[in-house]
């Protein structure tokens, strides 16, 4: 299988215009790399690259070979997923982007059951709160908050009437109160996160037809929804989260709400890809699976 091995390094590299990126991706070294560029250039006898030290790109040839290239690839992989699908198992792999936060503390026990009824199922993590480039980090699918920015993309609804809790721990309101009115909140220490790679510091509530945009602030602010979270339960402020991320703690008494005669901003959950080539079956029982999990945590 060393053509097809050398066609998916092809459309890697093509993706991401990085040789030593796509051979990273693929655990081989950037000179098997090179010479299975080279060795695939030979066999069809046009040059696929123009390289240089820094940069790599398609020829006039290597731009037409990846459009007839990439979804014969894309079949050929679905082929040989589907015969290693047994009577009850998914298997092959996928790269799987997701929110700290959720991530970490919810999803992570998700793809554990998923595994032990798949068990050749591979999920390849990467955990970040930053909006990922689903080609060039070679990212198969997203788990997002929020409406999907980008049309193009394929958009999958988990959660779709998740909301935002504004939160905090008991010890918190013990010492410095609850506030009665989402205005109140600029008495109090908010604890604000990045999203989308701006500070998600005004916050917004509804009650019939009343609307409140309130702008917070805070002492700490952090890139990592995880971090704002574990602030939230040691007492250091008052946050504003998915109802999917502290469910657990709402349940527990950790967090209790707050001003819950108020309607929070929507943060509907997706798995987000950039091409329905990539729902495979192995892609699509997991969806199927994160959204009966979500199912269950909102009953």
């Amino acid at each position: 299988m060393k053509a097809f091995s050398d066609l998916r390094l092809f459309v890697r590299a093509a993706r991401c215009a990085s040789l030593s990126e796509a051979a990273r991706s693929l655990d081989i070294t950037p000179a098997s790399a090179s010479a299975a560029i080279r060795r695939l250039e030979d066999e069809i006898g046009v040059p696929l690259f123009v390289r240089s030290t820094r940069s790599l790109r398609l020829t006039p040839q290597g731009e037409q070979f990846l459009a007839k290239c990439e979804p014969a690839l894309d079949t050929i992989v679905a082929a040989v997923e589907g015969l290693e699908v047994g009577e009850n198992a998914l298997s092959g792999s996928v790269n799987l982007s997701m929110p700290s936060d959720l991530g970490r503390n919810v999803v992570l026990g998700w793809i554990s059951e998923f595994q032990q009824r798949n068990p050749g199922a591979l999920v390849k993590v990467h955990i970040s709160d930053h909006l990922v480039g689903m080609y060039r980090e070679q990212i198969d699918v997203a788990l997002r908050y929020g409406e999907c920015p980008d049309s193009n993309l394929i958009a999958l609804p988990l959660a779709p009437s998740n909301r935002r809790v504004l939160c905090a721990a008991p010890r918190y309101t013990e010492k410095f109160g609850a506030p009665n009115t989402p205005d109140e909140l600029v008495d109090h220490n908010c604890l604000c996160f990045m999203l989308s790679d701006r500070l998600h510091n005004r916050w917004t509530f509804a009650r019939g037809e009343e609307r409140l945009c309130v702008d917070v602030c805070g002492r700490v602010q952090s890139d990592d929804g995880d971090a704002i979270r574990r602030l939230a339960v040691a007492g250091e402020g008052v946050a504003y989260k998915s109802e999917l991320d502290v469910m657990a703690d709402l349940k527990s008494g950790a967090l209790v709400r707050l001003c819950s005669d108020w309607q929070t901003e929507a943060a509907p959950l997706f798995m987000i890809c950039a091409d329905r080539r990539i729902l495979r079956p192995l892609v699509r029982g997991l969806s199927a699976h994160f959204l009966e999990r979500c199912q269950s945590l909102a009953a």
